[in-house]
Protein backbone atom coordinates (compact mmCIF):
# COMPACT_ATOMS: atom_id res chain seq x y z
CA UNK A 1 0.00 0.00 0.00
CA UNK A 2 2.84 2.25 0.96
CA UNK A 3 4.62 1.65 -2.91
CA UNK A 4 1.60 2.25 -4.19
CA UNK A 5 0.29 5.78 -2.78
CA UNK A 6 4.40 6.72 -3.19
CA UNK A 7 3.82 5.45 -6.88
CA UNK A 8 0.50 8.11 -7.10
CA UNK A 9 2.64 10.78 -4.89
CA UNK A 10 5.33 10.43 -7.71
CA UNK A 11 2.73 10.52 -11.00
CA UNK A 12 0.66 13.59 -9.48
CA UNK A 13 3.53 15.55 -8.29
CA UNK A 14 3.90 17.70 -5.38
CA UNK A 15 1.21 20.09 -6.01
CA UNK A 16 -2.08 17.81 -7.13
CA UNK A 17 -0.43 15.07 -4.16
CA UNK A 18 -0.83 17.65 -1.42
CA UNK A 19 -4.01 18.82 -2.90
CA UNK A 20 -5.65 15.39 -2.84
CA UNK A 21 -4.84 14.62 0.33
CA UNK A 22 -6.02 18.21 2.19
CA UNK A 23 -9.12 17.62 0.01
CA UNK A 24 -9.28 14.13 1.45
CA UNK A 25 -8.45 14.98 4.75
CA UNK A 26 -10.91 17.73 4.52
CA UNK A 27 -14.20 16.74 3.84
CA UNK A 28 -14.73 15.74 7.52
CA UNK A 29 -14.86 18.74 8.41
CA UNK A 30 -16.59 19.99 5.71
CA UNK A 31 -19.43 17.82 6.40
CA UNK A 32 -19.53 19.20 9.72
CA UNK A 33 -19.00 22.70 8.46
CA UNK A 34 -22.33 21.84 6.27
CA UNK A 35 -24.46 20.31 9.26
CA UNK A 36 -23.69 23.79 11.24
CA UNK A 37 -24.76 26.31 8.21
CA UNK A 38 -27.26 23.75 6.80
CA UNK A 39 -29.00 22.32 9.81
CA UNK A 40 -28.05 24.21 13.18
CA UNK A 41 -28.14 27.84 12.23
CA UNK A 42 -31.46 27.56 10.71
CA UNK A 43 -32.70 25.77 13.45
CA UNK A 44 -31.97 28.33 15.75
CA UNK A 45 -31.79 31.56 14.15
CA UNK A 46 -35.21 32.68 13.24
CA UNK A 47 -36.13 32.83 9.55
CA UNK A 48 -36.34 36.86 10.10
CA UNK A 49 -32.57 37.13 11.29
CA UNK A 50 -30.91 34.75 9.21
CA UNK A 51 -30.28 36.98 6.60
CA UNK A 52 -28.50 38.84 9.33
CA UNK A 53 -25.67 36.37 9.55
CA UNK A 54 -23.48 37.12 6.50
CA UNK A 55 -23.66 40.94 7.17
CA UNK A 56 -22.47 40.73 10.60
CA UNK A 57 -19.73 38.55 9.18
CA UNK A 58 -18.37 40.98 7.36
CA UNK A 59 -19.19 43.87 9.52
CA UNK A 60 -16.42 41.81 12.47
CA UNK A 61 -14.11 41.56 9.07
CA UNK A 62 -14.64 45.05 8.35
CA UNK A 63 -13.50 45.91 12.59
CA UNK A 64 -10.71 43.70 12.17
CA UNK A 65 -9.11 44.63 8.79
CA UNK A 66 -6.12 46.77 10.32
CA UNK A 67 -4.98 43.38 11.40
CA UNK A 68 -5.45 41.41 8.55
CA UNK A 69 -3.92 44.15 6.11
CA UNK A 70 -0.98 43.82 8.70
CA UNK A 71 -0.60 39.95 8.54
CA UNK A 72 -1.41 39.87 4.60
CA UNK A 73 1.22 42.20 4.18
CA UNK A 74 4.03 39.83 5.88
CA UNK A 75 2.24 37.00 4.70
CA UNK A 76 5.52 36.57 1.58
CA UNK A 77 7.55 37.48 4.48
CA UNK A 78 6.71 34.53 6.74
CA UNK A 79 7.20 32.35 4.20
CA UNK A 80 10.73 33.68 3.19
CA UNK A 81 11.71 33.02 7.02
CA UNK A 82 10.01 29.75 7.52
CA UNK A 83 11.61 28.19 3.91
CA UNK A 84 14.85 30.20 4.67
CA UNK A 85 15.01 28.37 8.65
CA UNK A 86 15.59 32.46 10.11
CA UNK A 87 13.12 30.94 12.96
CA UNK A 88 14.65 33.98 15.86
CA UNK A 89 13.41 36.39 13.00
CA UNK A 90 10.12 34.65 12.60
CA UNK A 91 9.46 34.59 16.34
CA UNK A 92 9.90 38.28 16.62
CA UNK A 93 7.40 38.75 13.47
CA UNK A 94 4.75 36.80 15.11
CA UNK A 95 4.74 38.52 18.58
CA UNK A 96 4.94 41.62 16.49
CA UNK A 97 1.86 40.67 15.20
CA UNK A 98 0.41 39.99 18.45
CA UNK A 99 1.20 43.39 20.09
CA UNK A 100 -0.41 45.08 16.91
CA UNK A 101 -3.20 42.73 16.95
CA UNK A 102 -3.91 44.13 21.10
CA UNK A 103 -3.53 48.01 19.51
CA UNK A 104 -6.02 47.23 16.61
CA UNK A 105 -8.39 45.68 19.40
CA UNK A 106 -8.57 48.73 21.82
CA UNK A 107 -9.45 50.93 18.58
CA UNK A 108 -11.71 48.69 17.05
CA UNK A 109 -13.50 48.70 20.44
CA UNK A 110 -13.60 52.01 20.08
CA UNK A 111 -15.74 52.05 16.68
CA UNK A 112 -17.38 49.19 17.57
CA UNK A 113 -19.22 51.35 20.52
CA UNK A 114 -20.07 53.81 18.37
CA UNK A 115 -21.36 52.15 14.82
CA UNK A 116 -21.97 48.55 15.85
CA UNK A 117 -25.97 49.30 17.51
CA UNK A 118 -26.16 51.63 14.35
CA UNK A 119 -25.35 48.64 11.94
CA UNK A 120 -27.42 46.31 13.99
CA UNK A 121 -30.48 48.37 13.87
CA UNK A 122 -30.05 48.61 9.91
CA UNK A 123 -30.31 45.16 9.53
CA UNK A 124 -33.18 44.71 11.84
CA UNK A 125 -31.15 42.71 14.74
CA UNK A 126 -31.96 43.77 18.52
CA UNK A 127 -28.80 41.49 19.86
CA UNK A 128 -27.60 43.23 22.36
CA UNK A 129 -24.60 40.86 23.31
CA UNK A 130 -23.25 40.24 20.05
CA UNK A 131 -20.60 43.49 20.40
CA UNK A 132 -17.63 42.06 22.20
CA UNK A 133 -18.11 38.79 20.43
CA UNK A 134 -17.98 39.89 17.24
CA UNK A 135 -14.88 41.81 17.97
CA UNK A 136 -13.43 38.97 19.87
CA UNK A 137 -13.92 36.76 16.84
CA UNK A 138 -12.97 39.00 14.02
CA UNK A 139 -9.53 39.71 15.57
CA UNK A 140 -8.83 35.74 16.78
CA UNK A 141 -9.68 34.71 12.65
CA UNK A 142 -7.50 37.73 11.49
CA UNK A 143 -4.49 36.90 13.63
CA UNK A 144 -4.56 32.91 12.96
CA UNK A 145 -3.67 33.36 8.97
CA UNK A 146 -0.33 34.42 10.94
CA UNK A 147 0.64 30.79 11.95
CA UNK A 148 -1.30 28.76 9.09
CA UNK A 149 1.04 30.61 6.58
CA UNK A 150 3.84 29.07 8.39
CA UNK A 151 2.67 25.53 8.31
CA UNK A 152 1.46 26.72 4.52
CA UNK A 153 5.33 27.26 3.86
CA UNK A 154 6.80 24.97 5.67
CA UNK A 155 4.74 22.55 3.54
CA UNK A 156 3.13 20.51 6.82
CA UNK A 157 0.27 20.12 4.85
CA UNK A 158 -0.34 16.65 7.15
CA UNK A 159 -0.55 19.60 9.92
CA UNK A 160 -2.94 21.69 8.36
CA UNK A 161 -5.54 18.38 7.70
CA UNK A 162 -5.56 17.52 11.25
CA UNK A 163 -5.86 20.85 12.49
CA UNK A 164 -8.89 21.18 9.68
CA UNK A 165 -10.52 17.68 10.93
CA UNK A 166 -9.97 19.02 14.96
CA UNK A 167 -11.04 22.39 14.43
CA UNK A 168 -14.85 21.48 12.99
CA UNK A 169 -15.79 19.60 15.30
CA UNK A 170 -14.78 21.89 18.01
CA UNK A 171 -16.65 24.52 16.49
CA UNK A 172 -19.72 22.24 16.02
CA UNK A 173 -19.37 21.26 19.90
CA UNK A 174 -19.45 24.74 21.07
CA UNK A 175 -22.01 26.52 18.71
CA UNK A 176 -24.60 23.43 20.12
CA UNK A 177 -23.80 24.43 23.87
CA UNK A 178 -24.45 28.38 22.95
CA UNK A 179 -26.94 28.71 20.24
CA UNK A 180 -29.48 27.60 22.43
CA UNK A 181 -29.03 29.97 24.96
CA UNK A 182 -28.30 32.90 22.56
CA UNK A 183 -28.73 31.66 18.79
CA UNK A 184 -26.48 34.46 16.68
CA UNK A 185 -23.81 35.34 20.19
CA UNK A 186 -23.32 31.21 19.96
CA UNK A 187 -23.02 31.12 16.42
CA UNK A 188 -20.12 33.88 16.40
CA UNK A 189 -18.86 32.22 19.53
CA UNK A 190 -18.74 29.25 17.60
CA UNK A 191 -17.27 31.06 14.45
CA UNK A 192 -13.97 32.22 16.69
CA UNK A 193 -13.57 28.59 18.40
CA UNK A 194 -11.89 26.88 14.67
CA UNK A 195 -9.17 29.69 14.02
CA UNK A 196 -8.52 30.08 18.15
CA UNK A 197 -7.70 26.35 18.02
CA UNK A 198 -5.51 26.78 14.87
CA UNK A 199 -3.71 29.14 16.56
CA UNK A 200 -2.79 27.02 19.48
CA UNK A 201 -2.22 23.36 17.60
CA UNK A 202 0.26 25.76 15.13
CA UNK A 203 2.35 26.98 17.93
CA UNK A 204 2.30 22.86 19.19
CA UNK A 205 3.18 22.14 15.57
CA UNK A 206 5.91 24.64 14.76
CA UNK A 207 7.58 24.10 18.86
CA UNK A 208 10.79 22.63 17.44
CA UNK A 209 10.93 26.02 15.08
CA UNK A 210 9.88 28.57 17.63
CA UNK A 211 12.24 27.20 20.75
CA UNK A 212 14.91 29.25 19.51
CA UNK A 213 16.01 32.50 21.23
CA UNK A 214 13.96 35.68 19.00
CA UNK A 215 16.38 37.49 16.79
CA UNK A 216 16.04 41.07 15.84
CA UNK A 217 13.90 41.47 13.33
CA UNK A 218 12.90 45.37 12.75
CA UNK A 219 15.35 48.14 11.75
CA UNK A 220 14.64 50.93 8.95
CA UNK A 221 15.30 48.81 6.21
CA UNK A 222 12.66 46.35 6.66
CA UNK A 223 10.60 48.93 7.66
CA UNK A 224 10.82 50.83 4.44
CA UNK A 225 10.68 47.87 2.62
CA UNK A 226 6.99 46.57 4.13
CA UNK A 227 6.17 50.33 4.43
CA UNK A 228 4.85 50.29 0.62
CA UNK A 229 3.60 46.81 0.69
CA UNK A 230 1.49 47.79 3.62
CA UNK A 231 -0.16 50.61 1.74
CA UNK A 232 -0.43 48.64 -1.63
CA UNK A 233 -2.88 45.76 1.17
CA UNK A 234 -4.69 48.63 2.57
CA UNK A 235 -5.88 49.83 0.08
CA UNK A 236 -6.89 46.73 -1.16
CA UNK A 237 -8.21 45.57 1.23
CA UNK A 238 -10.20 48.39 2.14
CA UNK A 239 -11.70 47.82 -0.92
CA UNK A 240 -11.83 44.39 -1.12
CA UNK A 241 -14.14 44.32 2.42
CA UNK A 242 -16.15 47.60 1.82
CA UNK A 243 -17.45 45.69 -1.34
CA UNK A 244 -18.46 42.73 0.40
CA UNK A 245 -19.50 43.96 3.42
CA UNK A 246 -21.91 46.46 1.36
CA UNK A 247 -22.89 43.84 -0.99
CA UNK A 248 -24.26 41.76 2.05
CA UNK A 249 -25.93 44.91 3.98
CA UNK A 250 -27.83 45.43 0.76
CA UNK A 251 -28.87 41.87 1.10
CA UNK A 252 -30.22 42.14 4.13
CA UNK A 253 -31.23 45.71 4.66
CA UNK A 254 -33.23 46.00 0.87
CA UNK A 255 -34.45 42.89 0.23
CA UNK A 256 -37.26 41.33 2.56
CA UNK A 257 -36.17 38.77 4.90
CA UNK A 258 -37.18 35.84 3.57
CA UNK A 259 -35.30 37.02 0.18
CA UNK A 260 -32.12 37.42 2.41
CA UNK A 261 -32.80 34.19 4.04
CA UNK A 262 -33.32 32.27 1.23
CA UNK A 263 -30.04 33.92 -0.35
CA UNK A 264 -28.50 32.69 3.51
CA UNK A 265 -29.88 28.69 2.55
CA UNK A 266 -28.55 29.24 -1.18
CA UNK A 267 -24.69 30.30 -0.31
CA UNK A 268 -24.55 27.13 2.73
CA UNK A 269 -25.23 24.69 -0.57
CA UNK A 270 -22.99 27.04 -2.96
CA UNK A 271 -20.52 26.41 -0.27
CA UNK A 272 -20.04 23.19 -1.50
CA UNK A 273 -18.29 24.14 -4.87
CA UNK A 274 -15.73 25.70 -3.24
CA UNK A 275 -14.59 22.51 -1.22
CA UNK A 276 -11.66 22.23 -3.80
CA UNK A 277 -11.16 25.85 -4.31
CA UNK A 278 -10.60 26.18 -0.73
CA UNK A 279 -7.87 23.36 -0.99
CA UNK A 280 -6.02 24.36 -4.09
CA UNK A 281 -5.50 28.11 -3.00
CA UNK A 282 -3.88 26.55 0.02
CA UNK A 283 -1.31 24.64 -1.72
CA UNK A 284 -1.16 26.74 -4.89
CA UNK A 285 0.84 29.75 -3.00
CA UNK A 286 3.94 27.87 -1.83
CA UNK A 287 4.38 26.27 -5.59
CA UNK A 288 3.72 29.77 -7.29
CA UNK A 289 5.72 31.41 -5.14
CA UNK A 290 8.87 28.79 -5.71
CA UNK A 291 7.72 28.62 -9.96
CA UNK A 292 7.86 32.56 -9.66
CA UNK A 293 11.34 32.67 -7.48
CA UNK A 294 13.44 30.76 -10.26
CA UNK A 295 11.45 33.03 -12.97
CA UNK A 296 8.80 30.37 -14.04
CA UNK A 297 5.73 30.74 -15.44
CA UNK A 298 3.27 30.38 -12.82
CA UNK A 299 0.12 30.60 -15.53
CA UNK A 300 -0.07 26.59 -16.36
CA UNK A 301 -0.52 26.14 -12.45
CA UNK A 302 -3.51 28.33 -12.51
CA UNK A 303 -5.01 27.52 -15.50
CA UNK A 304 -5.20 23.75 -14.26
CA UNK A 305 -6.12 24.65 -10.85
CA UNK A 306 -8.83 26.70 -12.60
CA UNK A 307 -9.64 24.21 -14.85
CA UNK A 308 -9.84 21.25 -12.02
CA UNK A 309 -12.28 24.32 -10.12
CA UNK A 310 -14.51 24.42 -12.77
CA UNK A 311 -15.04 21.50 -13.48
CA UNK A 312 -16.02 20.41 -9.70
CA UNK A 313 -18.33 23.29 -9.44
CA UNK A 314 -20.38 21.96 -12.32
CA UNK A 315 -20.58 18.34 -10.78
CA UNK A 316 -21.95 20.17 -7.59
CA UNK A 317 -24.33 22.12 -9.61
CA UNK A 318 -25.74 19.44 -11.11
CA UNK A 319 -27.92 17.89 -8.91
CA UNK A 320 -29.39 21.40 -7.36
CA UNK A 321 -30.52 22.34 -10.64
CA UNK A 322 -33.02 19.85 -10.79
CA UNK A 323 -33.61 18.98 -7.03
CA UNK A 324 -32.71 22.17 -5.40
CA UNK A 325 -35.96 22.76 -4.08
CA UNK A 326 -36.77 19.08 -2.60
CA UNK A 327 -33.45 19.16 -0.97
CA UNK A 328 -34.32 22.61 0.88
CA UNK A 329 -37.56 21.61 2.28
CA UNK A 330 -35.86 18.66 4.23
CA UNK A 331 -34.26 21.52 6.25
CA UNK A 332 -35.31 23.58 9.17
CA UNK A 333 -37.88 26.03 8.17
CA UNK A 334 -37.44 24.44 4.57
CA UNK A 335 -41.36 24.82 3.73
CA UNK A 336 -40.24 28.70 3.67
CA UNK A 337 -37.04 28.63 1.83
CA UNK A 338 -37.39 25.91 -0.77
CA UNK A 339 -39.00 28.73 -3.18
CA UNK A 340 -35.47 29.97 -3.46
CA UNK A 341 -34.08 26.48 -4.92
CA UNK A 342 -33.05 28.20 -8.16
CA UNK A 343 -30.37 30.37 -6.23
CA UNK A 344 -28.10 27.40 -5.62
CA UNK A 345 -26.87 26.41 -8.88
CA UNK A 346 -26.79 30.22 -9.77
CA UNK A 347 -24.82 30.88 -6.65
CA UNK A 348 -22.42 28.31 -7.54
CA UNK A 349 -21.76 29.88 -10.67
CA UNK A 350 -21.37 33.43 -8.77
CA UNK A 351 -18.77 31.43 -6.32
CA UNK A 352 -17.00 29.98 -9.02
CA UNK A 353 -16.57 33.43 -10.75
CA UNK A 354 -15.45 34.53 -7.18
CA UNK A 355 -12.64 31.38 -7.12
CA UNK A 356 -11.35 32.08 -10.34
CA UNK A 357 -10.43 35.70 -9.80
CA UNK A 358 -9.07 33.87 -6.12
CA UNK A 359 -6.47 31.76 -7.87
CA UNK A 360 -5.18 34.67 -9.90
CA UNK A 361 -4.58 36.98 -6.91
CA UNK A 362 -3.21 34.53 -4.75
CA UNK A 363 -0.40 33.59 -7.36
CA UNK A 364 0.44 36.65 -8.44
CA UNK A 365 0.98 38.10 -4.63
CA UNK A 366 2.49 34.56 -3.70
CA UNK A 367 5.01 35.81 -7.19
CA UNK A 368 5.44 39.87 -5.28
CA UNK A 369 3.47 40.79 -8.31
CA UNK A 370 0.82 43.49 -7.45
CA UNK A 371 -0.08 45.53 -10.73
CA UNK A 372 -3.68 43.74 -11.29
CA UNK A 373 -3.93 45.93 -8.32
CA UNK A 374 -4.24 48.72 -10.60
CA UNK A 375 -7.54 47.49 -11.97
CA UNK A 376 -9.26 45.65 -9.68
CA UNK A 377 -8.69 47.67 -6.98
CA UNK A 378 -11.14 50.64 -8.56
CA UNK A 379 -13.78 47.82 -9.73
CA UNK A 380 -13.71 47.22 -6.31
CA UNK A 381 -15.20 50.63 -5.78
CA UNK A 382 -17.20 51.18 -8.36
CA UNK A 383 -19.09 48.42 -7.53
CA UNK A 384 -20.88 49.10 -3.99
CA UNK A 385 -21.17 52.86 -5.17
CA UNK A 386 -23.07 51.65 -8.07
CA UNK A 387 -25.07 48.91 -5.71
CA UNK A 388 -25.67 52.15 -3.40
CA UNK A 389 -26.70 54.45 -6.25
CA UNK A 390 -28.93 52.32 -7.71
CA UNK A 391 -30.78 51.56 -3.89
CA UNK A 392 -30.73 55.02 -2.69
CA UNK A 393 -31.44 56.52 -6.09
CA UNK A 394 -34.64 58.11 -4.33
CA UNK A 395 -32.02 60.23 -2.35
CA UNK A 396 -31.53 62.17 -5.32
CA UNK A 397 -34.90 62.98 -6.52
CA UNK A 398 -34.86 66.29 -8.03
CA UNK A 399 -31.00 66.16 -8.23
CA UNK A 400 -30.66 63.75 -11.38
CA UNK A 401 -32.60 63.91 -14.63
CA UNK A 402 -35.85 62.27 -14.58
CA UNK A 403 -35.39 60.02 -17.22
CA UNK A 404 -32.20 58.58 -14.96
CA UNK A 405 -34.79 58.13 -12.08
CA UNK A 406 -37.51 55.99 -14.01
CA UNK A 407 -34.46 53.79 -15.36
CA UNK A 408 -33.06 53.01 -11.73
CA UNK A 409 -36.82 52.29 -10.63
CA UNK A 410 -37.33 49.87 -13.40
CA UNK A 411 -33.93 48.12 -12.52
CA UNK A 412 -33.76 48.61 -8.68
CA UNK A 413 -32.84 46.15 -6.30
CA UNK A 414 -35.93 44.44 -5.06
CA UNK A 415 -35.69 40.84 -5.23
CA UNK A 416 -32.85 37.80 -5.33
CA UNK A 417 -32.76 37.59 -8.45
CA UNK A 418 -31.63 41.65 -9.51
CA UNK A 419 -28.94 41.12 -6.87
CA UNK A 420 -27.74 38.34 -8.59
CA UNK A 421 -27.38 39.56 -11.70
CA UNK A 422 -25.44 42.58 -10.54
CA UNK A 423 -23.08 39.66 -8.72
CA UNK A 424 -23.04 37.64 -11.78
CA UNK A 425 -22.00 40.87 -13.91
CA UNK A 426 -19.26 42.07 -11.58
CA UNK A 427 -17.59 39.01 -10.76
CA UNK A 428 -17.82 38.14 -14.83
CA UNK A 429 -15.77 41.47 -15.38
CA UNK A 430 -13.26 40.40 -13.11
CA UNK A 431 -12.46 37.11 -14.08
CA UNK A 432 -12.07 38.96 -17.63
CA UNK A 433 -9.79 41.30 -16.30
CA UNK A 434 -7.82 38.17 -14.79
CA UNK A 435 -7.69 36.26 -18.34
CA UNK A 436 -6.63 39.53 -19.82
CA UNK A 437 -4.19 40.03 -17.33
CA UNK A 438 -2.69 36.76 -17.93
CA UNK A 439 -2.88 36.90 -21.80
CA UNK A 440 -1.05 40.34 -21.64
CA UNK A 441 1.77 39.30 -19.35
CA UNK A 442 5.53 38.68 -20.57
CA UNK A 443 7.94 36.83 -19.22
CA UNK A 444 6.99 36.27 -15.83
CA UNK A 445 9.26 38.53 -12.86
CA UNK A 446 8.79 39.97 -9.68
CA UNK A 447 7.51 43.53 -9.17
Amino acid sequence: MRRLLDRLHKRLGDFWWYSLMLFCACRVADLLNAFVGLWLVPKYVDPSELGAVTPLGNFAGLLALPVAVFANTFRNEVSRLSINQEFGKLKTLMRSVFIAAGVFLFVAIIVARFTLPMFLERIRIVEGALGLIIIATSFITAVAPVFTNTIQALKKFKANAVMNLLGAPLRLLTMLVAMPFRPLAGYFVGQGASPAFNIVASVFSLRKELSVPAQPYWNREVVRKFSKLLVIFLISGVASSVCIFIESTILRQRLPDLDSAGYYMATRFSDISSFLFNTLVFTIFPFTAALAAKGQDTRPLILKAAAATIGFSVLVALPFLFFGDTILSLLPHGEKYMAYGWAIPWQIGVSTLGALTGLYVTAEISANRFRFMMWMVPLDAIYPVLLLFITGHGYFTGIIPASWTEFLTAHNITSLDTMLWWMTGFNAIKVLGCLLAMALKGKPRPC
